[in-house]
């Protein structure tokens, strides 16, 4: 259940929320961004299709769906009442670091 908060309520949160909330947006959700998409192109370009690490992967894209709209996007669409900062949000701190990860195996089985 999410409960909407009116600007005078935001600023009565505990100092630990604010720096949870920037802590997993800025430092883990792109870390952990970075090495899934590292991990699930290094599985689709490996060409070895068992059920565990099919299994592994799909556990890990649910993982990190959950994590970019409970902890991203919802927290932020809270904190701003926008929708589009709070894609935003995801974008930068998902999306963006999920590519990267992506890319950095691309680019190590180039060599």
């Amino acid at each position: 259940m999410t409960l909407l908060l009116d600007p005078q309520q935001r600023s009565v949160r505990p100092s630990w929320h604010v720096f949870f909330f920037h802590t997993l947006r800025y430092v883990l959700a792109p870390f952990l961004f970075v090495s899934s998409g590292f991990f699930t192109s290094n599985f689709i370009m490996s060409g070895h299709y068992t059920w565990p690490r099919t299994s592994r992967v799909f556990v890990l894209t649910l993982t990190l769906l959950i994590l970019a709209y409970e902890f991203i996007y919802k927290d932020h669409t809270v904190r701003s009442a926008s929708s589009d900062r709070a894609f935003n949000a995801v974008l930068y701190s998902c999306m963006i670091p999920y590519a990267l990860g992506v890319l950095m195996m691309l680019g190590l089985a180039k060599l």
